[in-house]
């Protein structure tokens, strides 16, 4: 719809809502433009007051930590919406089970970047872990504003997919967690951040992996795909190829959506012209 009836159907909701909206702080790489609407969600009531004034006559994109984000330099023309600290929560139901609100960091599940929400829409993971290892369900909202619960069973996890609809905004999820000392898990959690810090770039502009590794096509990894079949100083304007760890694009300062673009299909095309296998 356009921009004036946007405003006038959303005036309820003050400075909650706010228009013409720049998205380049709000993801990792600090690439983007604006989006027409953006809507940070205080707490469950006001969304579901937020959705049925919406009727689903916009495009929704949620938005959550902006890691493995790239974000388009043109106007987005919907709505982007953020889960504020108030689903930002972590309980313990029993001994084992813990109840993480969608907008939790994964840092929880130590290696993980990105919120609950992203982790589960796209099954992330790590060192062998993924979120459908310690999932038992999902509760969300459609963007009619029904509230649901989606057991795990009922969920088709592949690898980095969940097959969950596009018309689901998260809003918590139960996990199933294994007890054990404390200085055991700390020890745990610090082997793995060493880990990451070795081998992978951090405190720059990044968007984490950007390939997945290949299921079943080749044994090796998406890096070693891409260390045998690119020049890897190959850049288009400040979008780059980390020399840490190749699967990592680095915006070195002002990149845009179209330079990463390039970049990642430079790189895709190069590893099917020289190993024949396909990079998603």
């Amino acid at each position: 719809m356009k921009i004036e009836k946007l405003k006038d159907l959303l005036k309820d909701f003050g400075d909650k809502v706010k228009f013409d909206y720049d998205l380049k702080k709000m993801n990792w790489f600090n690439i983007g433009g604006k989006t027409k609407a953006f809507y940070k969600a205080d707490n469950l009531k006001d969304l579901v007051i937020f959705l049925k004034k919406l009727k689903n006559d916009e495009k929704i994109f949620i938005l959550g930590a902006g890691s493995n984000t790239l974000i388009t330099d043109k106007i987005y023309d919907g709505v982007v919406i953020k889960l504020s600290n108030n689903f930002n929560n972590i309980s313990l139901l029993s001994e084992d089970i813990i109840i993480a609100g969608s907008a939790v960091l994964d840092e929880f599940l130590t290696g993980i970047p990105g919120t609950i929400g992203g982790g589960i829409k796209m099954n992330a993971g790590c060192f062998g872990k993924e979120f459908k290892d310690i999932l038992l369900s999902v509760q969300a909202i459609d963007k009619k504003g029904n509230v649901l619960t989606i057991a795990k069973k009922d969920i088709n996890f592949e690898y980095r997919e969940s097959g969950l609809s596009d018309d689901l905004i998260f809003l918590s999820a139960s996990f199933r967690g294994k007890k054990d000392n404390l200085n055991n898990i700390k020890l745990e959690m610090n082997r793995i951040k060493a880990e990451k810090e070795k081998n992978q770039p951090s405190k720059i502009k990044t968007s984490g992996s950007t390939f997945k590794n290949p299921v079943s096509q080749t044994q090796k990894k998406v890096w070693e795909l891409i260390k045998e079949s690119v020049p890897l100083d190959k850049k288009f304007g400040d979008a780059s190829i980390s020399k840490k760890h190749c699967n990592f694009f680095v915006n070195e300062g002002n990149a845009t959506f179209d330079d990463m673009t390039k970049l990642i299909n430079f790189v895709s095309k190069k590893d099917l012209d020289k190993t024949g296998v396909s990079l998603e």
